[in-house]
């Protein structure tokens, strides 16, 4: 009687995503598979990584994604375990500080960008008042410019959710293994590293998934340099080819799904019993 209770608690949730959510992603794919005759077919796939320019987008998209990843693992991973060693109410704060940038739209964060990056921007007087450029450095509307917004922009999911795992990692634990005569470093790389894997994880899925589908930074930051995202826009919106951006959204779930499906992979490696 209890579990038919839960399930009808899970009721509006499941039909609300079921009706807006999932009949929409399958009828989005269906469309890829059928052309205006009418007939099944797969040859808008099969023009699609025939194509040299999408292919070229698609592997930039993927090398912005991964880059964004790595940056914010190395950058996030030892400030979450920084946060995660204060006390209550400093911790509370630094995670506040970190989560605030979450409440600036970005757009904003992308403008601001523009404003240090540009070259005319506050790096470039910089470096050119040091005497360590001689003109400025071409980094806006590259993918060094969306991979510096991007990690900007998911850089605090990261933190947060590494900091969740950690802060739940025994201090027993750490303290024994340093009785047994590890180093400092050893407890970290041997004892919080693969405890810290689940939380790896799921920050690593977040920001790699994040980036991979994220339109407004590339937009702004990228300027004519494409990613898959941006394509989509231009084919939806611009062009008004649905066909093509359905398959162009097609494309980016199956790579969305095997990316997922490879770190949970590599986690189960690292971390059999987690």
């Amino acid at each position: 009687m209890k579990k038919r209770y839960l399930y009808l608690l899970l009721l509006p949730g499941v039909l609300f995503l079921t009706i807006f959510m999932i009949i929409p992603i399958l009828m989005t794919i269906c469309t890829t598979f059928f052309h205006e005759g009418g007939g099944f077919s797969i040859q808008g796939y099969l023009d699609f990584f025939q194509d040299r320019y999408f292919i070229e987008i698609l592997l930039t998209t993927l090398r912005v994604s991964l880059f964004t990843t790595i940056i914010c693992i190395l950058l996030g991973f030892p400030a979450a375990y920084y946060i995660s060693k204060l006390k209550q109410r400093k911790k509370a704060i630094m995670l506040l500080l970190t989560i605030f940038p979450l409440l600036t739209s970005p757009v904003v964060r992308s403008f601001s960008w523009m404003v240090i990056i540009g070259k005319n921007g506050v790096v470039n007087k910089l470096l050119m008042g040091m005497g360590l450029i001689e003109k400025p450095l071409d980094i806006l509307y590259t993918p060094t410019a969306i991979i510096i917004g991007l990690v900007h922009l998911f850089l605090p999911l990261i933190i947060v959710t590494l900091v969740g795992v950690m802060e739940n990692i025994e201090t027993d634990l750490l303290k024994a293994a340093e009785s047994l005569g590890a180093s400092r470093l050893a407890v970290f790389s041997k004892v919080v590293i693969p405890l810290s894997v689940p939380g790896l994880v799921i920050g690593s899925i977040l920001v790699f998934v994040g980036s991979f589908t994220a339109y407004t930074t590339p937009a702004l930051l990228g300027g004519k340099q494409r990613v898959i995202s941006t394509f989509l826009y231009q084919n939806a919106i611009t062009l008004n080819e649905w066909q093509v951006a359905s398959i162009v959204a097609t494309i980016m779930i199956a790579v969305t799904v095997l990316i997922i499906s490879i770190m949970n992979g590599l986690a189960k490696k690292l971390n059999p019993k987690g």
